[in-house]
Formats: structure tokens, C-alpha cells, sequence
């Protein structure tokens, strides 16, 4: 296990960690929470063993192998595939022992490192590190290409493929869902679900919590606080927790106010000086609790739009896509769509379908290829770029940003700008003193989302073009951008791999793939069980394709048995098949169904159980849910919250069995 005992740390003269004490029990799936600064980053040092603790007592057992992603862009032109391979540090160790005994003749050597490569299976390395790499949203034709040849997004995900691929007993995830979508977060979350050794996650998305988490870990004040459960039930608990604690804050401040009174009145009077004394000594020796400092949350509103133009686009017969050697590449062709005031639109799609090509579009950084699209009268985009860079200057700072941004929109913008102005304004999103005046190129990426959202308030617009806004973003921003864009009067296009924000924000959803743009008819939920049926049904495609390549060998072959031979031989050779009546043909069909009602029966039957059982959860779920939103004792939470972790995990394996049964009652039929 982990043990921090009284644990001090600092970085230069900051003491992120204070006398912090907690136990992390193995095989537990920890989220470590806590604000942007708070040391999360920090603790993580420690655990890998780049910093040490500066007082106290940590340990980790050393026989544990760690995982995690390494934060550097890799530079290199091995090919993909072989680049997370060498993920598994074990398997390359005993690669090279091989070497070196093939090269030494060493016989027994030999069959030592051949025996050591079984165990840590050498014979499927190669399609579990492809497997990753699929997982993770590349393409099979880019299995082989050079990491080099991968922008940097591409590159990290590549480098979290090498983590997963290394074997460990503890696995290190510094937000791991920066790089993806929704697509390949789905994957992950199934993946981490099945790892079987300790993992410890910051992550800033409350549902990749709660779904691969069952400990928090939260810092706050230089302390550590262990809470039992997900992100949700952490936040139950903290609450719970807070009010109990400004309670006995407030009980003990009137007790402090009813001892100092005594003491004023009395410590002049010979007769009560005793007791007047007794009582000083009784307001030393209470142990203070502390008051409830409940952090200021940062929150912002979106301005009313001047107008509301409606529809706000019109796209007819449309062609997206980009130029590559004059060429016209479209990625998305035949697209006819309205965007009217008001409307929340989830974009949703695999990575490379087009997404952002069609948000791009839309906000006027890449030329339609074909078709028409019509903007209506006093149309105003605010348009958050998936890279913030894209719209940003490295070099110059939020002031200078702000002054270009009131010079191009001139006077009749409505807005003040006075440098006073810009930089109260500016201090509303938390940039304040000297912060106005630091280079973009030097601030963290929360820092320049910040930015970014400050500008287009600023620009009151009327139509939000929102790629992956909450990236960089910690809880409390996304919280707030959340309830800002409820608030907002106008309408919103968002693509987002956050569920809490799209589920949040978004009543309708457009799915983007296979060239298209059509309505997807369901919610999240259902978008999660289409994609974990997509990936199945690809899995399959991939088997039987194997299967077919497998018999076309066998088919040419020529050692083929004689009977096998017959059946391959020229038409012309064959004997003609006799004629089959009607009445024949009727029999035939019917066994036919009847054979396949039998098979379909208790697939079924298991179905609707399968069903039954999920709506039954479900049921019960929203009961225990309801039960934790009242008052409860400390004991009650408790079992509300392993009971709610086992009904989760009975979903997620009765989920994966639905999906086996539906497989098979499509191949059945």
C-alpha cells in the first residue's frame, strides 16, 4: 500500500503540503482532486520519485512497476505501432537478453528468455500494442506510419498508448482525456475499468471520474482528505462535510464569545479572578476549528446579444472540407442544414470526421468548397478555437489582446474601451495586476482558455462556436461556463468530449461522420451504447475478415483434400444441382425459420431479462440517489454508496452482455 505520514511538501517557498497524512490501499482506482495550484502535480512527483518529501514519512512498496504518460512530444520516425510496443519495458528487457544470448550460444540461456517472453506474452505483443492504438482513435492504415508524421495531439495520444501498453502495478494519469474525443474517451473508461492494479487520475471531467474511479482524493489547504466513493459521492460527502463544519464553527465562536465576556466583566474583580482566570485557561486550551473558507468560485455571464437574427445559417447543398496542392479535399459533402436562434447543438463524431472543419467553416477561418451558406442579417460569432493559439499571440499580453479586439470592432460596439476599463474588465476573469501584462506564450492553458472566453464575452455575440472549451479548463471554470451558456439567449454549437457539459448545455445533437451531417436521434446514453456497438461490430469485420483471408489461403493451397478439390473445380466440370419445386422450396423455407426461431429464442429471452434488470437499476438507482440527497448518518451514506458502486458495476456488465446479444441475434438473422 501507499502510506503518507505527516507528510510536508514545498515547492521553492510555497508549502503545498502540511503535515498530510493518508493510506491508498492496492487495486484502488484513486481521482486526486483539488484546485489548479493546490499540488496535485506535486503529489505526483513524489509518487514517481522525482521530488522528495521535505518532512514526514512516505512510502511505496519498491517492488511496484509504474506507468504513466510522459509529458514530452516524442521525436522519432519508428513506426507507430512499434513506437508503443516498446511501451512494454519487460517485453523489450528480455528481447535484448535474448540478443544476448543468441550471441553468446548460451543454450540454456536461451531457453530461459524464451520461457520469461512466453509469460509476458511475446506472441500477442504486437496486436495488443495495435489494439491500443486503434482504441486510442488512429486508423489502421496509420498503424505503421512514423510518429513524426502525427501532429502533436496525435503524438500524446500515442505516448498514452505506451503507457497503458507498459505492465505496472500502479499507473499514473495526469489528465488523460486532453488529447481525446468522445470516441476514444469511451474506450479509455473501458479500459481503465478492467485494469487490475492501483491507479491514481487528475482529470478536470467529473463523468471520467465517476466512471473509472471509487476513492477521492482531495487537497485543499495543504491537506489530504481520502473520501470513499466517486467525484459524485466526494462532492455529497465535501458538502455534508462543510455544513457540519461551519455548524460546529459557529457553536464554538459562541462559546469563545460567552468565556471572553466572562473574562472582560470579571478579571478586574478579586472575588471572580479564579474563575475569570480558570476560564482564560479554558479558551487556550479549546482546540479552534476552523471557519468554513469557502473558496471564491469563478463565475461570468455571456452578455445580451444586440439582436437575434433567426435562422442564423442556412446550409444548402454544402461541401466542407480544406485545399491540399489546389486541390479541393472535401471531408463533408451534400450538407443542407438550418441553425435557428436559440438552439444547443451537441456536435458529435469520431476524430478526423469533420468536426472541427465544420465549426471552422462556419466561423470564416476556411472557405466552403461547394453550395451555399447563408448568414442572417447581424449575424455575430464568438468562436472558441479547439487551439486556443489559433486566435491567440504569444507575444503580446491579455491587455494588448484586449485593445486590438475594441479597435477592430470601433465605437460601435457598445462597449467601454478605456485601458481602465480593459483591464476591470480583464480582472473579472481573474487576470489581475500583473498578470494584464504577461506574455500569452508564457501562461498555462487554463490561463489562455480564460483569455479567449474573456474576448468573446466581450464581442456580445449572438451564435457560440465552442471546439473543446473545456480542455484546459478545471471543475470550478467548466462549472461556470456551464451555467453561463444556460444563461445565454443565443444559440450554441458545441463540440466537446466533457458529457457533463453537453448534457448540461445541448437539447439536440448533429452526428458528424461518413461524409454527412445528420440528427441523432437519442442522448449521450445512447450515443455511448452506439459507439461501444460500432466498435464491436468493427471488432467483428476484422475477425471475419481475417477468417475469409485464412480460407482463401487454405482454398490455394495444393494440398488440399480430393473432395475439397471437387467442390473448387471449373463450373463447366461440375454437376448440374437438380431442380427444387415450389412446394419444396416452401418446406425448405419454413424448417429454415423454425430453426432459426429456435436459436433466436433464448437469445431473446435473455435479452429481455437483460433489460428487465437494467430498468430495475435504474429504478433502484434513482431511489439511493434521492435517499443521499437527505440527511443521513455518516454509516447510511456509506452504504448507499457501495450499494450504488455495485449497481453501477452490474450495469456495465449487463450493458456488455446486451451488446454480445445483440450481435447475435444480427448474425442469427
Amino acid at each position: 500500500m501507499i502510506n503518507l505520514k505527516n507528510v510536508t511538501l514545498r515547492r521553492g517557498t510555497k508549502v503545498l503540503l502540511d503535515q498530510a497524512s493518508v493510506t491508498l490501499n492496492p487495486g484502488e482506482k484513486v481521482g486526486l482532486v483539488g484546485r489548479n495550484g493546490a499540488g496535485k502535480s506535486t503529489l505526483f512527483a513524489l509518487f514517481n520519485g522525482t521530488l522528495h518529501e521535505d518532512g514526514g514519512d512516505f512510502d511505496m512498496p519498491r517492488s511496484w512497476r509504474m506507468a504513466q504518460v510522459a509529458q514530452n512530444m516524442p521525436e522519432t520516425d519508428q513506426p507507430a505501432a512499434e513506437f508503443v510496443l516498446e511501451g512494454d519495458t519487460r517485453l523489450a528487457e528480455l528481447r535484448q537478453c535474448l540478443v544476448a544470448a543468441e550471441a553468446s550460444g548460451d543454450g540454456m540461456e536461451m531457453a530461459h528468455v524464451y520461457t520469461d517472453l512466453a509469460d509476458a506474452g511475446d506472441h500477442d505483443a504486437l496486436p495488443r500494442a495495435e489494439a491500443l492504438i486503434l482504441g486510442l482513435g488512429f486508423r489502421v492504415d496509420e498503424l505503421n506510419q512514423p510518429v513524426n508524421s502525427f501532429s502533436g495531439g496525435w503524438r500524446m495520444r500515442l505516448q498514452l498508448a505506451r503507457a497503458l501498453m507498459c505492465p505496472s502495478d500502479i499507473l499514473l494519469l495526469d489528465e488523460p482525456t486532453n488529447h481525446l474525443d468522445l470516441d476514444a474517451l469511451v474506450w479509455l473508461e473501458a479500459w481503465l475499468q478492467r485494469y487490475a492494479g492501483t491507479m491514481i487520475v487528475i482529470s478536470h471531467d467529473r463523468e471520467f471520474l465517476d466512471a473509472v474511479t471509487d476513492v477521492t482524493l482531495h487537497i485543499d489547504h495543504a491537506k489530504l482528505t481520502r473520501y470513499g466513493g466517486n467525484y459524485s459521492a466526494f462532492e455529497i460527502l465535501r458538502a455534508q462535510q462543510m455544513e457540519l463544519q461551519q455548524a460546529s464553527f459557529a457553536k464554538q465562536q459562541d462559546k469563545i464569545a460567552h468565556l471572553q465576556k466572562f473574562i472582560n466583566r470579571f478579571k478586574a474583580q478579586a472575588s471572580k479572578a479564579k474563575q475569570a482566570q480558570s476560564r482564560v485557561k479554558a479558551l487556550e486550551r479549546m482546540e479552534k476549528v476552523a471557519p468554513l473558507l469557502a473558496d471564491a468560485e469563478f463565475t461570468f455571464g455571456f452578455k445580451e446579444p444586440n439582436n437575434l437574427p433567426n435562422p442564423m445559417l442556412a446550409i444548402s447543398e454544402a461541401s466542407f472540407g480544406y485545399t491540399v496542392d489546389d486541390a479541393p479535399k472535401a471531408i463533408l459533402q451534400g450538407v443542407s442544414k438550418s441553425v435557428l436562434a436559440g438552439q444547443r447543438i451537441g456536435i458529435l463524431g469520431a476524430n478526423g470526421q469533420g468536426k472541427s472543419t465544420l465549426v471552422k467553416t462556419i466561423a470564416r477561418t476556411m472557405p466552403l468548397l461547394a453550395g451555399t451558406l447563408t448568414e442572417g442579417k447581424g449575424l455575430n460569432i464568438g468562436y472558441f478555437a479547439q487551439q486556443e493559439l489559433d486566435v491567440l499571440h504569444p507575444q503580446d499580453n491579455p491587455l494588448e489582446h484586449m485593445i486590438r479586439l475594441a479597435k477592430e470592432l470601433g465605437p460601435n460596439s457598445g462597449e467601454p474601451s478605456r485601458e481602465q476599463d480593459l483591464r476591470n474588465y480583464l480582472g473579472t476573469f481573474n487576470f489581475s495586476g500583473d498578470m494584464v501584462k504577461q506574455a500569452v506564450g508564457t501562461m498555462s492553458g487554463g490561463e489562455k482558455a480564460r483569455l479567449v472566453l474573456a474576448m468573446i464575452v466581450w464581442q456580445r455575440p449572438n451564435l457560440l462556436l465552442l471546439d473543446e472549451p473545456t480542455n484546459h479548463l478545471d471543475l470550478a471554470t467548466r462549472e461556470a461556463l456551464s451555467m453561463a451558456l444556460n444563461e445565454f439567449e443565443g444559440t450554441v454549437m458545441l463540440v466537446s468530449h466533457d458529457r457533463a457539459l453537453l448534457r448540461a448545455v445541448c437539447d439536440e445533437f448533429w452526428m458528424v461522420g461518413r461524409g454527412k451531417v445528420e440528427p441523432f436521434d437519442g442522448d449521450l446514453d445512447d450515443y455511448q451504447r452506439y459507439l461501444l456497438d460500432e466498435s464491436k461490430r468493427l471488432r467483428e469485420l476484422a475477425k471475419n475478415s481475417a477468417k475469409d483471408a485464412s480460407k482463401d489461403v487454405a482454398a490455394n493451397t495444393p494440398s488440399l483434400p480430393t473432395e475439397v478439390v471437387v467442390v473448387v473445380a471449373p463450373a463447366a466440370a461440375a454437376a448440374p444441382a437438380p431442380a427444387v419445386s415450389s412446394g419444396e422450396q416452401r418446406k425448405m423455407d419454413a424448417l429454415r425459420r423454425q430453426q432459426m426461431a429456435a436459436q433466436t429464442r433464448p437469445l431473446k429471452k435473455e435479452l429481455e431479462q437483460n433489460e428487465q434488470r437494467m430498468a430495475a437499476i435504474e429504478k433502484e438507482k434513482s431511489a439511493l440517489e434521492q435517499q443521499l440527497s437527505t440527511p443521513l448518518s455518516p454509516a447510511e451514506i456509506a452504504e448507499a454508496g457501495r450499494r450504488l458502486k455495485a449497481l453501477t458495476d452490474e450495469v456495465a456488465v449487463l450493458e456488455e452482455r446486451w451488446l454480445e446479444l445483440t450481435a447475435q441475434l444480427e448474425e442469427t438473422t
